[in-house]
């Protein structure tokens, strides 16, 4: 194909999304050039705008193993509907799934199905639950990554993007390329033209640099010359994630993926409310945090999800106590979700209490590059220090003894701990116990993780008023011990 009429497939290719465009102007090398051109021919790349399948398979949770380190928890994916709009860089996820095994985390019901939506549109990620949406910032780095690793996707970032080939294995060629600030990639085309490996990095806020192998096999033809892959795998951090069987594919459907309103600003919305003297529930968002004030300092317990969460908690903090440094920093556990700040606690300088279990793999994950968007860790040039937790360690100062417990048996994690203010007779867990709405009835079968954690008050022998939960409300722990059909003891 001569360089004309590969220009005209470029072209046909350039309405994808703005932030895609910033090196189109700058030519391919001519064998980089020739690879993609017959991979665009022979997977009908040009030809495809919009795309839907519909898979099922097995899944498995990424950055919610039991155990620090560990494999991530099986699910079932029942059914995976992926709707991709390449031209505007949308896509969305309908989910249908339910567990394999019963430990680990990801929010997911102990038994039975849980229905899930979640969109990326260019830099906006956001999650649909009953009508509603809601930002979900900690996403957009990975969802972009899914969207634009697809078959065709990595031939359109490739096209526009100076990529450079070499030789692979078994008469393949290896194509690299980038989209900057989200992630790297080389993609793997066989002589048949077809994209059988898409090797990737992106970052991710607990582990940085993270590798992900996604293989495609089983093509098929689908409609005008265009092919997909029938069998998608793909690991992530080392340990299997994806393995799914494609059961029908739809080839440029009508597709309409709005960006809502509640989207369109995904700033941090910190609140805090004054629960004790020198104690403030820190919410606004998916994830609580607590801060509690010493003579000398704040500890501040648990930093979620991100950087920017991370940032916007600290700084709402620190107008609390004016003058107060956050130096001590309590993570619940080792779970992403509950430990993707912790890099942002580093560069502020704080230490990081966490239970022993977690130490190896901390100093493991967070010694690793973080090169594709660096973090605030990293732009700081901290490294991190630890204090350990066994099953149980009391910090604070004598006016207020701060005791950390671990919460023993449960389903959850292996290195759950809670916090307990004795003084206040506060309690601050993550995920043994999320109130549900007021006046919700309580479950036929109580929750198991609020089972296990009305067993861990009574075997501690913990005097508790009130639940400080780091998902949902402040709650009377009455209402714990009603969502497990059982009488507090006094």
């Amino acid at each position: 194909m001569n360089v004309f009429a590969l220009r005209l497939i470029r072209a046909s290719l350039v309405a994808g999304p703005l932030f895609l465009t910033a090196s189109c102007a700058t030519s391919l090398p001519q064998d980089a050039a020739s690879v993609l051109a017959r991979a665009s021919q022979a997977m009908g790349a040009s030809q495809l705008v919009t795309l839907r399948y519909v898979a099922e398979g097995t899944g498995y949770t990424f950055g919610q193993a039991y155990k620090a380190g560990s494999a991530w928890p099986k699910i079932t994916l029942h059914s995976v509907t992926r709707s991709i709009d390449y031209g505007s860089g949308t896509m969305r996820d309908e989910v249908v799934l339910s567990r394999a095994e019963p430990l680990g985390g990801g929010g997911y019901p102990l038994s039975g199905q849980q229905r899930s939506e979640g969109f990326v549109s260019g830099d906006i990620a956001w999650n649909m639950a009953g009508g509603n949406a809601t930002p979900a910032s900690r996403a957009v780095g990975d969802r972009v990554h899914q969207l634009w690793i697809t078959p065709h996707g990595a031939i359109r970032v490739a096209m526009r993007d100076i990529a450079t080939v070499r030789q692979g294995e078994g008469g393949a060629s290896v194509v690299s390329f980038e989209m900057a600030g989200r992630f790297t990639a080389s993609a793997t085309v066989g002589a048949d033209g077809l994209v059988s490996r898409v090797d990737s990095v992106f970052p991710d806020p607990v582990l940085g640099d993270t590798a992900v192998v996604t293989t495609y096999d089983d093509y098929r033809d689908i409609t005008g010359g265009i092919k997909f892959p029938m069998r998608i795998r793909q690991t992530m951090g080392g340990y299997p994630v994806l393995d799914l069987t494609v059961k029908e594919v739809q080839v440029n459907p009508p597709l309409a993926m709005p960006v809502p309103e509640a989207a369109r600003n995904p700033a941090e919305r910190v609140t805090s409310e004054k629960v004790a003297e020198g104690v403030w529930f820190i919410a606004g968002g998916s994830h609580n945090s607590v801060a509690i004030e010493l003579q000398d300092q704040i500890v501040l317990v648990e930093t979620p999800l991100n950087d920017a969460r991370t940032q916007a908690v600290i700084q709402h903090v620190k107008g609390l106590a004016p003058g107060k440094p956050i130096r001590t920093v309590i993570n619940s556990h080792q779970h992403f979700d509950h430990s993707g700040g912790v890099r942002a606690a580093v560069a502020e300088g704080a230490t990081i209490v966490t239970h022993a279990d977690n130490a190896a793999y901390f100093e493991r994950v967070f010694a690793q590059a973080n090169r594709i968007r660096p973090d605030a860790m990293v732009r700081a040039g901290k490294k991190p220090t630890f204090v350990l937790v066994g099953d149980k360690l009391v910090i604070g100062d004598a006016a207020r003894p701060i005791e950390l417990h671990r919460t023993d048996g449960g389903p959850h994690s292996e290195s759950l701990l809670m916090v307990y203010l004795p003084k206040e007779k506060l309690l601050i867990e993550a995920d043994s116990f999320t109130p549900p709405p007021q006046n919700t009835p309580p479950p036929a079968v109580p929750n198991a993780n609020n089972v296990n954690l009305v067993e861990n008050i009574e075997r501690l022998k913990l005097a508790v008023d009130r639940i400080l939960p780091l998902h949902g409300r402040v709650v009377p722990v009455a209402e714990l011990y009603a969502a497990t059909r059982r009488t507090a003891r006094r």
